[in-house]
Order: C-alpha cells, then sequence, then structure tokens
C-alpha cells in the first residue's frame, strides 16, 4: 500500500483576495473591467429590461465622477472601454453617448451619501419586482437570506420614474447603512465597497426573493429564528464574503468572453 500523500502547507495554497492597486490607473481599469463584466453576467441572468438597469462605480481619483453603461447599449455587448464617465450632476465627462438620467439620479444620491459605496446596483429583475410589488423585505428563510437579515431597507413609496433628487436624495436616506433596499413597485438596489461585492448582493438578493415567492406559494414558510439569523449574517453578510462568493461569476465571464476587458 503506498503512503498517503503528506498534507499540502497551508501557506501554499493559493487563496484568492481583492487586490491592491498602486495607481489610480490601474485601479480604474480594474474597476471597469469588473463593471463591464458584471453587466454582461446581469444580461445573462435576465435582468435587463429594455432600457433600464444601471451599475455604477465611483472613479478611484474623482470621487463625484462614475462610470456606467451608456444609454440603450446591450449589456451583453459591453465592454471596459464602452463605459461613460458621469459626473455627480449626470453630465458625460467622458464617453461619447447619454446615460439614463432617471437611474443615473438615484445612484449618484446613492453614492453621495455613502462614501464607502463603491459601487451600485439596480435593474429590474423579475423576483426583485414581484417582492417589490408586495412592499416587503426579505424573510430570514434561508442561510443566503440572512445576509440581508436587519442590513436591507424598504423605500415605501412610489411616485414613477424618479427624475427628482428630492426624490433620489429620500431612496438614499431611506438606504442608509444597509447593503440593500427594495423600492416598493420598482424593484433591488444594492450597494459594496467593489463592483463585485455590489454585483453578488444585487444576485443573491434577487434569488432570495425568488426563494421568498416560492416558498409562501407553496406552504407557510418557516422563519429562522432571530439569534441565528444575526449570527448567520455576521458570518456572511460582509462585503468580503460577497467579493469571494461572486469570483466563480467573474472567472466564467472573464474567460468565456475575454473581449469585455478591452
Amino acid at each position: 500500500m503506498t503512503e498517503i500523500p503528506a498534507p499540502v502547507p497551508v501557506d501554499r495554497l493559493h487563496f484568492a483576495m481583492p487586490p491592491v492597486h498602486a495607481t489610480a490607473a490601474e485601479e480604474r481599469a480594474h474597476r471597469k473591467q469588473r463593471l463591464a463584466g458584471a453587466l454582461r453576467l446581469f444580461g445573462r441572468l435576465g435582468y435587463e429590461e429594455g432600457v433600464s438597469g444601471h451599475i455604477t462605480v465611483r472613479d478611484p481619483e474623482h470621487d463625484d465622477c462614475y462610470w456606467v453603461n451608456p444609454f440603450g447599449a446591450p449589456f451583453g455587448d459591453l465592454t471596459a472601454s464602452d463605459l461613460v464617465l458621469v459626473n455627480g450632476e449626470g453630465q458625460v465627462v467622458l464617453g461619447g453617448q447619454h446615460v439614463n438620467q432617471a437611474a443615473f439620479t438615484v445612484h449618484a444620491q446613492v453614492h453621495r451619501a455613502r462614501p464607502d459605496a463603491v459601487a451600485v446596483a439596480h435593474t429590474h429583475s423579475t423576483h426583485g419586482r414581484a417582492l417589490a410589488a408586495l412592499g416587503e423585505l426579505l424573510d430570514p428563510l434561508t442561510q443566503e437570506a440572512c445576509a440581508f437579515y436587519q442590513d436591507h431597507a424598504l423605500y415605501d413609496a412610489y411616485t414613477g420614474v424618479t427624475v427628482d433628487p428630492e426624490e433620489a436624495r429620500r431612496i438614499a436616506l431611506a438606504l442608509g447603512p444597509f447593503k440593500g433596499i427594495v423600492l416598493r413597485n420598482h424593484g433591488l438596489l444594492t450597494v459594496g465597497s467593489s463592483v463585485d461585492a455590489a454585483a453578488w448582493w444585487f444576485i443573491a438578493m434577487d434569488r432570495c426573493a425568488r426563494v421568498q415567492l416560492a416558498a409562501r406559494a407553496a406552504g407557510k414558510p418557516v422563519l429562522i429564528d432571530h439569534r441565528d439569523a444575526v449570527a448567520t449574517r455576521e458570518q456572511l453578510g460582509s462585503d468580503l464574503v460577497a467579493w469571494i462568493n461572486y469570483q466563480p461569476l467573474w472567472r466564467r465571464i472573464s474567460r468565456a468572453e475575454p473581449e469585455l476587458l478591452s
């Protein structure tokens, strides 16, 4: 019988962590590539609804400027070089295409209210809209939903397409310090300290909405109790955990569609 191989020393095992960049230019290129990848993933996941939906990422050098997908461009076709840079007033400062002013109005106010929010994600996903139509928060029904336990909000109003900065400020105020918000009769919005985290929270939030709707349709769901829900959130609810969870999706899209990096 052959000997069992010796364990590989832990310090020789690779474990991906968020990168640290030496210059603003390197950080900018990284954020734009991740933004293009997240938009392509959202397209694959069916989150695209006409010209609605945005992911924004703060420029690492100009705090009140944000990279965003151009108006009307298909998510699945976007590359890093297609993105446009918009200032906090919604004016394009780099790029040759328009942006969705209604969507960007909300994003700009969220970014301003949350300096920690490097990225903001909002699209009109099917299950997110279904939960929003009920005007309800996510219940702690599953391990994944506990990541949002007492860490997301409800904006309990709908006044049409948001183009008013005051309305956008009210949404940002309702979001508060949380990672996500249910916009009643509208959809979901999430934030993160990276594109990866904001994108993962949106995907996870939409999936939790789907589970909640399905569970309620099937019967009477059993909620996880408060103490266990809080403990699970403390384990799974950080942006670092979100970043780690997102990496398989990033690897899949970046390897399958490397042109998005250009």
